[in-house]
């Protein structure tokens, strides 16, 4: 049993511990799936989630970044594709929550049951995590518009059953040219050319668009918002990737604890040995800071900040690198067994690898702080020397 002294930090309510306590109970019953049929159980898990109402806060007015970071920081300790099937359901459809109008809302019913799934459709050949660099054009025909281009590594793809997608469509250079769109799975002109295999198995695609065509009416927000609403989405879920991290260093830390206590060496149980127990005080400290930094955000982003970019890619940042070294040092412990096939520490090992590329890689999000940091340093001393 992981933990969960945390749920008592200031940065928790009654109503988020009670989900906390919730969701541990359904997934100790209905996790881990079988992997074999990645898709159907990705799908599977999708309505499952749903008609247990673990979906409901996935999108809508008020998204409460906490309760997702909780969810996602949970099923990550289970079951790495229960968490992805989560998570996807809110970052696809994170642009139609903020941004869309009445009736692309109408879809958001729809996820929440888990009768559909959702796909974000940003990352290209050409630009990862450079997102103002979108060759993908969206050329206005009438009341419509053409879209032509092609996305890469987009989660879901071809399994969702609605894909928010970011194209060019030239109102300025750069990032003030994009726009946003919904696009239902059976749009003509979308096309699946490639499904794409990772070493944690996860659904994943390389989409084209062949002028494929969308009523202008299927824009989400307004022309040139594309980027804003693009980051806006990233604001709010970031976060839910650190916890996601989060979720796997807490089971690596339980495994080892575990390993420690039941294994011996050279006469002696592996937890009296002082260089095992170095390595334990270190899992367990980068356990608690990483918890610190994501719900920090969470709660920064609940209680009304407009932006919580710096919080964010803090937490993102340092929760994914830190998971990373407590799983290095799971494996290590486990002598053998922590590169087996199918033994937990070995997939969380594969599972933790991913989240230091994806929603910003690792040197980004460094960028990133670096540049609030200076920015915020340099309105002080503005309002210093005015003074």
């Amino acid at each position: 049993m992981s933990d969960t002294s945390f749920l008592h930090w200031p940065f928790f309510e009654p109503r988020h511990r009670d989900l906390a306590e919730g969701l541990e109970a359904w997934c100790r019953n209905e996790l881990p799936r079988d992997h074999a049929d990645v898709d159907a159980t990705c799908k599977q898990l999708v309505r499952d989630l749903g008609q247990a109402g673990f979906l409901e806060g996935t999108a809508g007015d008020a998204i409460d970044v906490r309760s997702l970071c909780l969810i996602r920081e949970t099923l990550a300790r289970y079951d790495g594709l229960a968490d992805f099937a989560f998570a996807m359901q809110g970052l696809g459809t994170g642009a139609i929550s903020l941004f869309g109008n009445d009736e692309q809302k109408e879809w958001l019913e729809r996820t929440r049951r888990g009768e559909a799934l959702a796909a974000f459709a940003l990352t290209e050949p050409r630009s990862g995590s450079d997102v103002a660099q979108l060759d993908t054009t969206a050329e206005r025909d009438g009341d419509s518009y053409r879209i032509n281009g092609e996305k890469t590594w987009i989660s879901n793809g071809g399994i969702a059953d609605v894909y928010t997608l970011f194209a060019r469509t030239g109102e300025g250079p750069g990032a003030k040219g994009l726009s946003c769109f919904l696009v239902p799975a059976d749009t003509p002109g979308l096309e699946i050319r490639e499904r794409l295999e990772t070493i944690s198995p996860h659904p994943l695609a390389r989409l084209g668009f062949n002028d494929m065509r969308l009523p202008a009416s299927d824009m989400i927000g307004q022309p040139g918002q594309g980027f804003r609403i693009a980051m806006a989405v990233l604001d709010v879920f970031r976060s839910t990737v650190g916890a996601a991290a989060l979720g796997f260093a807490r089971r690596a830390l339980d495994e080892s604890l575990t390993r420690a206590g039941n294994r011996e060496l050279f006469g002696a149980s592996l937890a009296d040995l002082q260089m095992v127990q170095g390595h334990l005080a270190e899992m367990a400290l980068d356990v608690d800071a990483a918890a610190l930094l994501v719900y920090r955000a969470a709660w920064t982003k609940d209680m009304g900040a407009e932006r919580v970019t710096r919080e964010a890619a803090m937490a993102k940042l340092y929760a994914t690198d830190r998971a990373q070294a407590v799983i290095d040092k799971a494996v290590q412990l486990h002598g053998g067994d922590g590169v087996r096939k199918g033994h937990i520490v070995e997939s969380l090992y594969r599972e933790i690898r991913a989240l230091r590329i994806y929603e910003g890689a690792s040197d980004v999000q460094k960028i990133i702080i670096a540049r609030c940091a200076l920015a915020d340093h340099s309105a002080t001393e503005g309002t210093r020397k005015a003074r």
